[in-house]
């Protein structure tokens, strides 16, 4: 997830209710209970996990003899690099580090190269879009494991125009509407088609695919589904019946489900609304919305859609900030955004199918300040090769809000409309207004704000699951689960859920606090270098043999938290070195590393490097000035070429012979 320059105003979170349930300890005095706790994080023996399959990850150990070498070992072998920053890409010795695919490229083999200063609407419909992020492995064929040919998923968050356009092309010097609609069109997603090479090891993009397929702001056509589909509030004047929606964007994370969709989540949706100094502020959707932070829009879209204009379409945000479900391997199927999950700002959607009832879980965190954990857990139960039946899963269900208690359980409240408090008295007259307004039905369960819930995943050792806490530098009353004041570092929380997902009641701990000793880090105390300090957690991933990865972002206040650019991370997570971190790859100057996804034979590590050259420019020494299109702060992945602007790509990161 990238924090846009809204997400930190103090307006985003001043209208939330704090958990009057919260209780507040010393920070000394909780971290020792948290540590002292570590005997329930031993390592025990390797157990399958069933039917369990999540983010880019499945059932390695379980049902894979063809790679015997895959056995749970949680060590790290590879030499730490050097922290700092610049304005390249830094890997281990003895890795290698290729370019798949950036901003721009063709996904047919009709289109002609990327011509940054001549870009039309047409041409980046058909081309991999701008600032990738979560990227899932989807194998070929459909249900198999195979580590050599795949389809991978990838979300395009935002835009940034100044980086995108060498100069606003409208008279009045803001951006144009073709530029305004090349900037939709690089939203979204991309599938691709991909394939290893048997010999060199390296991946390449398949041109020709009949699988390669963009998902745009600008043009797909969605499905609603479940309980606010047809309601009131999600119609418009566009869609007078409120089932269908054009365009995803703000895409962050997401999942691979276990019947082989794709999911996409929209988080910082209010970026892309404006004129809300015109609309009616009385208007109950605008009053409601504000807490996703409405006013200051990143991009003009309103100027000419008047779907983002706020004074003329205010139910138009309703029908963002859900997970949409897309099926990769028919091009020709409409995406499906489901609504019984929750309208939150989503960083991801892990899904799993509990052990016991055969239900489908999904966790899911709301990544704003004092924002909430959610779980679902489907009505019907998955059942094994019915892929149509498995693909209704997610449209009806219950919906859960986390509670983290001082005794080191955790509570999963219900929020069904007639209970728990959702009811006409408290503003709440059906489901659809539970779902519309899931953040609101949070407080009135007292769940516990935390401090930005992103990165969720799950162990595929044990069904634990991992949760990143990036950041919170508003909080100023600490609690049980976020024991900092002004938490500028973050910290990573363990759910223990002993397989039984389906569970309302489970225990918890903190795996580390992020930072230095001297901010109340706690990696120094599992043997963590000075490199390998974590600030800021964001995106998580397993591999296929059980070790935890993580991504950092710091936005642009880089040099404010840690002074060096944000990386990649291996963390070790059971044994006496619990909490120790170590760093794996570095990201150049204003860029943010996301996406994080192993093949599965763990010979290649996927990364995205997403706005590069973008956040911080002013505080790098030497440059210190705005970065933009023409003159910007690194020029990577082309360090070479004066006249292109830094790109997002997705980089592949292989070591030959052996495992990463």
């Amino acid at each position: 997830m990238t924090i846009l320059q809204n997400d930190n105003d103090s307006s985003v979170s001043n209208e939330k209710i704090v958990n009057p349930n919260a209780h507040f300890r010393n920070l000394n005095s909780i971290v020792d209970k948290i540590l002292s706790r570590r005997d329930i994080f031993k390592i025990g023996s390797v157990a399958a996990v069933g039917a369990t399959v999540a983010g880019c990850r499945s059932d390695f150990l379980a049902k894979n003899s063809e790679y015997p070498s895959h056995q749970q070992h949680l060590e790290f072998d590879f030499k730490e690099i050097k922290s700092g920053i610049d304005k390249n890409i830094h890997i281990p010795s003895g890795y290698q580090a290729d370019i798949l695919i950036s901003w721009g490229d063709a996904l047919s083999p009709h289109q002609a190269d990327f011509d940054t200063y001549n870009q039309t609407v047409d041409g980046q419909l058909n081309r991999f879009g701008y600032n990738n992020d979560f990227i899932g492995y989807a194998p070929l064929p459909m249900g198999s494991d195979n580590p050599n040919h795949a389809l991978l998923c990838v979300n395009h968050e935002y835009s940034i125009e100044p980086m995108m356009f060498a100069k606003p092309e409208a008279s009045s010097g803001r951006y144009s509407k073709q530029q305004a609609e090349i900037s939709q069109a690089a939203c979204g997603a991309s599938i691709i088609e991909v394939k290893r090479c048997l010999k060199s090891k390296k991946w390449s993009v398949i041109k020709d695919s009949p699988f390669n397929r963009r998902i745009s702001m600008l043009k797909t056509k969605m499905d609603i589904t479940g309980p606010a589909k047809g309601h009131a509030r999600m119609r418009t004047k566009a869609d007078i019946s409120g089932q269908e929606v054009i365009g995803t964007f703000q895409n962050c994370s997401g999942g691979i489900t276990p019947w082989g969709t794709y999911l996409t989540c929209e988080e910082n949706i209010n970026h892309g609304f404006g004129n809300l100094d015109k609309a009616d502020t009385q208007n109950p959707e605008i009053k409601k919305s504000k807490r996703f932070g409405l006013g200051g829009a990143c991009s003009n879209w309103y100027e000419y859609d008047t779907r983002f204009d706020l004074s003329l379409e205010p139910n138009e945000i309703n029908r963002f900030g859900w997970v949409v479900e897309i099926d990769p391997y028919n091009p020709q199927s409409k995406p499906r955004k489901h609504t019984a999950l929750g309208r939150i700002k989503h960083e991801g959607c892990l899904v799993t199918i509990d052990a016991i009832t055969s239900k489908a879980i999904a966790y899911m965190g709301d990544d704003q300040y004092f924002e909430y954990l959610y779980k679902f857990i489907s009505r019907d139960k998955f059942i094994k090769n019915n892929r149509k039946h498995n693909m209704s899963l997610l449209e009806n269900g219950t919906l859960y809000v986390a509670r983290f208690n001082e005794d080191m359980s955790v509570n999963w409240l219900e929020l069904t409309f007639g209970k728990n408090g959702l009811t006409p008295e408290n503003g709440f007259h059906s489901q659809a207004d539970v779902v519309i307004d899931t953040r609101y039905a949070a407080d009135i369960v007292n769940a516990t704000p935390l401090d930005r819930p992103e990165g969720i995943a799950l162990d595929p050792i044990n069904g634990d699951i991992y949760i990143s806490l990036t950041m919170n530098e508003e909080r100023t009353q600490t609690n049980i689960a976020n024991p900092r004041k002004h938490n500028e570092h973050g910290q990573i929380i363990c759910i223990k859920t002993n397989d039984n997902h389906a569970a309302l009641v489970d225990n918890w701990d903190i795996l580390l606090l992020g930072g230095s000793e001297e901010n109340g880090g706690t990696g120094h105390k599992a043997g963590t270098s000075h490199d390998g300090i974590i600030c800021c957690p964001d995106n998580l991933s397993f591999d296929h043999s059980g070790r935890l990865w993580v991504c950092t972002d710091q936005g642009k206040e880089w040099k404010k938290k840690s002074g060096r650019s944000d990386g990649l991370y291996g963390v070790v997570h059971q044994g006496e070195q619990r909490g120790q971190s170590k760093l794996f790859f570095r990201a150049p100057i204003g860029a943010e590393v996301t996406g994080l996804c192993f093949a599965p034979d763990d010979q290649t590590l996927f990364v995205c490097v997403q706005h590069p050259g973008s956040d911080g420019g002013e505080d790098y020494a030497g440059f210190e000035r705005k970065s933009t299109f023409l003159d910007p702060v690194t020029r990577w992945p082309n360090p070479e070429n004066s006249k292109l602007p830094p790109m997002p790509s997705i980089v592949q990161i292989t070591r030959k012979g052996k495992i990463l």
